[in-house]
């Protein structure tokens, strides 16, 4: 890749990143499936209902802590200083998303739902700051953080409020959430880092995957294992994919 000039590597991933947002955005409204809300495992255990969906939230709690404890103690030597801003939103939305999706399973309406995906949007936007900084531009990264937080705000706000109007439409939120997963590979492969430890990032993506196909086997998992859900693993392998970020932090140099 780094046959191509800079500039033309730029361009091709503008161009990606508008095909992809224009290809969802004229797909048409997106609505939420029906019966979003009734995940495969709804046992109840000490009295809280969806018992393994809320509990299999607080690692996202554990990690999220111990990643702003790791850059407030001693800042660690896998970090790039302009970018402490990305890292500390990518870690404290971590936190924030352990007791919002611990109250939406705990009561699973439209309203909590959206409480929970908030500070997804939070990690969801930071992370893709973060890359941006780490292998384009720690400026550019900088300065991207709080429009991208913003967008991932107003995608969650958007949504409430057509599905609140009985016209449900995700398609922001959608953007919000894949269209950096098509991007940070070509980043990734067009935009060498400095930092070493690469292979770690890869990884995050892929813990996030693997989270995603959970998420989408949800009752294939339950039916099958009749002990954990896809949803519980979802969880489980979201939050590591943030611990292995959080090694990153430690690892690299």
């Amino acid at each position: 890749m780094n046959l191509l000039s800079r500039r033309v590597r730029l361009s091709i991933l503008v161009a990606v990143g508008v095909a992809a947002t224009a290809a969802v955005a004229l797909y048409g409204p997106i609505a939420q499936p029906p019966g979003y809300h009734a995940f495969a495992d709804q046992r109840v255990v000490w009295g809280i209902p969806n018992f393994w969906n809320v509990v299999s939230s607080l690692p996202f709690l554990v990690v999220g802590v111990a990643g702003m404890m790791e850059l407030v103690r001693k800042w660690p030597q896998g970090a790039l200083i302009p970018l402490k801003a990305a890292y500390l939103a990518f870690f404290a939305g971590a936190a924030m998303v352990a007791l919002a999706s611990a109250y939406y399973h705990y009561a699973p309406t439209d309203l909590s739902l959206a409480w929970d995906r908030l500070p997804m949007t939070v990690v969801f936007m930071a992370f893709f700051a973060i890359i941006i900084g780490e292998h384009i531009s720690p400026q550019f990264g900088r300065l991207l953080l709080g429009p991208l937080l913003a967008l991932g705000v107003i995608s969650v706000v958007y949504w409430h409020f057509t599905e609140a109007g009985g016209h449900g439409d995700l398609r922001l939120y959608v953007i919000v959430q894949f269209v950096p997963m098509v991007l940070i590979p070509l980043i990734l492969l067009f935009f060498p880092s400095r930092l070493s430890h690469v292979r770690l990032i890869w990884a995050v993506l892929g813990a996030y995957g693997v989270a995603k196909l959970f998420e989408l086997a949800d009752e294939w998992v339950f039916s099958h294992s009749h002990v954990v859900s896809g949803h519980t693993l979802k969880h489980l392998f979201a939050a590591l994919g943030i611990y292995v970020f959080l090694l990153a932090l430690r690892w690299r140099r």
